[in-house]
């Protein structure tokens, strides 16, 4: 019994570090997977519906941009200092120790709610084949499988994000393919032109106000882009493949999305009600659905359906594995109980996997016996991923500023951010725009709803607690450019 002990706790080392298992490959999925999801397969027929595919083009444009400077920032940092407790690290180095305290529990305990969400999603899914089966089944099976891709090495999970990701790109491009065809009249027959994109004289719908309130959406979609820097800590060649990552992917990503919109406004008038009522619970009338119809393809919204479950999955492994690390990094920090940094020899943090796995399966407990929590925990995360887009634009703004400070040489930097200090100050701002506007319209039109107001805001008020309380415990202060550490521990 005591041989047996003592080989587990050598098994679960504090002193065990984390593998680089991940290739470049991997990387480059990681970032799509993390970006390309049900926001485009879904939601973009709600943006179109609202702002018609011109003002929907303008308002992707506008956050891919703010999305691209995101992701030149963080790849300046993650490439000079690979560390998989990326912009929570870079804010308690380069920022004040409280930021990254308030930035890693906030982007923990989005991801650990996202989870259960996910698994309600797949059960959802599954729903449209077996309408008649228990829902805790379909997600006992899911959540063992994501277990599985992340319990024995980061190459699991690498190589999960790959699959699930190279279904969803295989998608679009067929998707793109089968809706030029279309519009060329090659495949029905005769040419769509420009009616539907031009329907009402203009191909913007709702002006200035439909586009903001379709950026708002588009933000959403592009979150999960940031997962590429929490992977950089377990690269395999940090140096080369996370510019690699960043410079092919965010452009993919950025036309997938311009291109899909493009054809959808193109094809189905934005005045056609399914675009605006679709959802994860009525794929048949996903934009997407809708157009493979139209190519006469019978089978289409079962082909969706399996789509839209590879990406339900993808963002289930993506909410284990970074909810997982992040974890793991404030406990290295000694932000969290020290137990959670615990590595075994196969570089899992097993501790803080197992306490993932059991908060996600309590949650989604939570979510089908009491859905009234599990909604407002869900709301309380809504703007989760802006406030960490807002901690890597100020993190990389003084990580610039402490680099020359201290007299390094901007070209040992193996990538350099382009713009700067535009770029992050420019997220900076636009990112702020969207945090604040994400409910402007409760202030319009007569009584305010407060309800709705308390349910969207909550996150802003909870993080400020958590920055202002480890500030107030902890004595931090702003770290000076001069005793900024660029040491990796």
């Amino acid at each position: 019994m005591e041989k047996y002990v003592a080989s587990r706790l050598s098994d679960t080392s504090p002193s065990q570090p984390l593998k680089r298992g991940l290739r470049a490959r991997h990387l480059a999925m990681i970032a799509i997977g993390g970006a390309i999801g049900t926001g485009l397969f879904v939601a973009s027929g709600s943006s179109i519906s609202v702002s018609g595919p011109g003002g929907a083009l303008i308002a992707y444009i506008i956050v891919g941009i703010m999305v691209y400077f995101i992701m030149t920032s963080l790849g300046e940092m993650a490439t000079a200092m690979p560390v998989s407790g990326s912009f929570e690290t870079y804010a308690t180095k380069f920022v004040d120790p409280a930021l990254g305290f308030a930035l890693g529990w906030n982007y923990w305990y989005s991801w650990a709610t996202t989870l259960p969400a996910e698994l309600v999603a797949g059960d959802i899914v599954m729903k449209y084949w077996f309408p008649h089966t228990p829902s805790i089944l379909w997600s006992a099976l899911f959540l063992a499988l994501l277990f599985a891709l992340n319990a024995f090495s980061v190459k699991g999970y690498g190589e999960g994000e790959y699959w699930f990701a190279g279904i969803k790109v295989a998608t679009i491009v067929v998707f793109i393919v089968i809706g030029i065809l279309m519009i060329f009249g090659i495949l029905n027959g005769h040419p769509v032109g420009f009616h539907n994109f031009t329907l009402g004289g203009s191909p913007i719908h709702g002006g200035i106000v439909g586009i903001f309130s379709t950026v708002l959406v588009a933000g959403f979609a592009f979150q999960g882009t940031e997962l590429v820097g929490i992977a950089a800590g377990e690269s395999e060649n940090p140096k080369r493949n996370v510019p690699k990552a960043i410079r092919q992917v965010f452009w993919r990503i950025l036309i997938f999305y311009v291109l899909a919109i493009f054809i959808i406004g193109m094809l189905i008038p934005y005045t056609d009600p399914n675009l605006l009522n679709a959802s994860v619970d009525h794929i048949a009338i996903s934009p997407f659905t809708l157009v493979l119809h139209r190519a006469g393809l019978a089978f289409a919204a079962a082909v969706m359906n399996a789509v839209i479950l590879t990406s339900v999955l993808s963002a289930g492994n993506s909410s284990l594995y970074a909810s997982t690390r992040m974890l793991w990094a404030l406990a290295t920090e000694g932000k969290a109980p020290r137990i959670l940094a615990r590595v075994n020899r196969r570089g899992v943090p097993s501790v803080a996997l197992y306490v993932n796995l059991l908060i996600g399966f309590l949650a989604f407990l939570t979510s089908v016996y009491g859905n009234a929590v599990y909604t407002w925990m869900l709301n309380s995360v809504g703007l989760s991923g802006f406030i960490a887009w807002l901690g890597i634009a100020i993190s990389h703004y003084r990580f610039r500023k402490a680099y020359v400070a201290q007299g390094r040489d901007l070209g040992e930097l193996t990538y350099r951010a382009k713009w700067y200090p535009f770029g992050p100050i420019f997220a900076l701002v636009l990112c702020l725009i969207v945090v604040l506007g994400q409910d402007y319209g409760a202030f319009f039109g007569g009584k305010i709803d407060w309800t709705g107001v308390i349910a969207t805001y909550i996150g802003i008020p909870l993080f400020v607690l958590l920055w202002l309380s480890y500030k107030f415990v902890k004595k931090t202060k702003v770290v000076p450019l001069e005793e900024c550490d660029f040491d990796i521990v």
